[in-house]
C-alpha cells in the first residue's frame, strides 16, 4: 500500500509507476506503447496538480473538465481519445488493486471531431510503383521489391514487416505469420508476385546477413532492417517512379485494404487480414469505396451537377480513420 501520509501528487506518481511496470511485465506491451501511456498520464497528473484534485477521489465531472481543458488547448479528438484510454486503463488497474470503488473514466468520451480518410494509391499507381525491369537487378533493389510487394500483398504494418523472421512464410500454404498489436499473431495469405520477390531476395540475402541472423529483411550491415530505412527506400522509389504524393508503408497497407474490399466486398475478411480488433476500424474502407462511387456518379450522371458546375453532394466520413 502507498503510505497515506504522502501528498496526492506523490501517491499518483507511485501508482503510475506500478501501472507502467504492470504494462511492461504482465501485459508485455512494447516500449513504444508504454512511452505513450506515460505521456498521456503525465498530462493527466499535471491537470490534477493544477486543480488540486485527488486522483483516488476523482469524479466523472472532474474528468470531463480535464477533457474540456485539453480541447480548449487545441488537442485533437483523436489525442483526447488516446488520453482517456490511458486514464481508463490506469483506473481499471487501481480497481484491480482495490484502491478505488469505481472507474471515473467510464462513460466519459472525447468530443467528436472530423477524421481524415486515409490516402490510397489506385491500382495503376500501385503497378507503377511495384513493376520492375531487368535493370533493377542489384541486391538492395531486389530486397526493396520483396518488402514492398509483401506489404501490399498482405497488408502488413511496418512493424510486422520489420519483425518478420525467415521462418514466417509458409511456402506450401502461401501464407505469412506475423505478430501484430498486443502480441497477437495472425496468418495472412501472400500473393504469387510477393512470394516470387521474396524468393529472389533470399537468394541474395546471404550477401548481407551473418550466420544465425533470423530477420527476413536486413540492412547493408547485416542486422534486422529498421522501419526508418524502409520508409526512406519507399519514398526514394516513389519519387523515381514519378508519384507526386507522399508514399509511406502505411499507404500500401491502406491501398491493400481498399483494393481487396472493392473487389470482394467482404469486410470481415479484410478485418481479419488487417488484424483489426474492432470492425468499426475496418469500416473506414467502406467509406473510401463510397467516395470513389460518388466521384464516378458526379462525373457520369447527367443531373449530378448543378448549373454552376458544383457537385450535387459530397461524401462524408461518419466513422473516421483506420489504422
Amino acid at each position: 500500500m502507498v503510505p497515506p501520509e504522502r501528498p496526492p501528487e506523490q501517491q499518483i506518481a507511485v501508482w503510475v509507476g506500478r501501472f507502467l511496470e504492470y504494462l511492461e511485465h504482465v501485459r508485455r506491451l512494447s516500449p513504444h506503447s508504454i512511452a505513450g501511456y506515460r505521456r498521456d498520464l503525465d498530462h493527466f497528473q499535471r491537470h490534477l496538480r493544477q486543480r488540486e484534485e485527488h486522483f483516488l477521489h476523482l469524479t466523472q465531472h472532474q474528468l470531463r473538465d480535464f477533457v474540456a481543458q485539453r480541447h480548449r488547448k487545441g488537442a485533437s479528438s483523436k489525442t483526447i481519445q488516446r488520453n482517456l484510454s490511458a486514464i481508463r486503463s490506469f483506473y481499471n488497474y487501481l480497481l484491480k488493486e482495490q484502491q478505488i470503488e469505481f472507474n471515473p473514466a467510464t462513460g466519459v468520451s472525447a468530443p467528436k471531431g472530423a477524421r481524415r480518410l486515409p490516402s490510397t494509391l489506385d491500382v495503376d499507381q500501385m503497378a507503377g510503383l511495384l513493376d520492375v525491369s531487368d535493370d533493377d537487378d542489384d541486391s538492395l533493389s531486389i530486397r526493396d521489391q520483396a518488402m514492398f510487394e509483401l506489404i501490399y500483398s498482405s497488408g502488413l504494418r511496418l512493424s510486422e514487416l520489420v519483425q518478420a523472421d525467415c521462418g514466417a512464410i509458409q511456402w506450401d500454404e502461401k501464407t505469412i505469420t506475423v505478430m501484430g498489436k498486443g502480441k497477437k499473431g495472425r496468418v495472412i495469405p501472400v500473393g504469387s508476385r510477393a512470394l516470387r520477390a521474396v524468393k529472389q531476395w533470399l537468394e541474395r540475402r546471404e550477401q548481407f546477413a551473418p550466420s544465425g541472423e533470423l530477420a527476413l529483411f536486413v540492412g547493408q550491415r547485416g542486422r534486422r532492417i529498421s522501419g526508418r530505412t524502409i520508409q526512406q527506400r519507399l519514398e526514394k522509389r516513389a519519387k523515381e517512379r514519378g508519384i507526386a504524393q507522399r508514399v509511406h508503408p502505411h499507404l500500401l497497407r491502406h491501398s491493400f485494404a481498399s483494393h481487396i474490399l472493392e473487389s470482394s466486398g467482404n469486410l470481415r475478411a479484410v478485418q481479419e487480414m488487417l488484424g483489426h480488433e474492432n470492425i468499426g476500424t475496418t469500416q473506414i474502407y467502406t467509406h473510401l469505396d463510397f467516395q470513389h462511387l460518388a466521384e464516378v456518379y458526379d462525373r457520369a450522371h447527367p443531373r449530378a451537377q448543378s448549373k454552376g458546375g458544383k457537385k450535387r453532394f459530397t461524401p462524408t466520413d461518419p466513422q473516421g480513420g483506420g489504422e
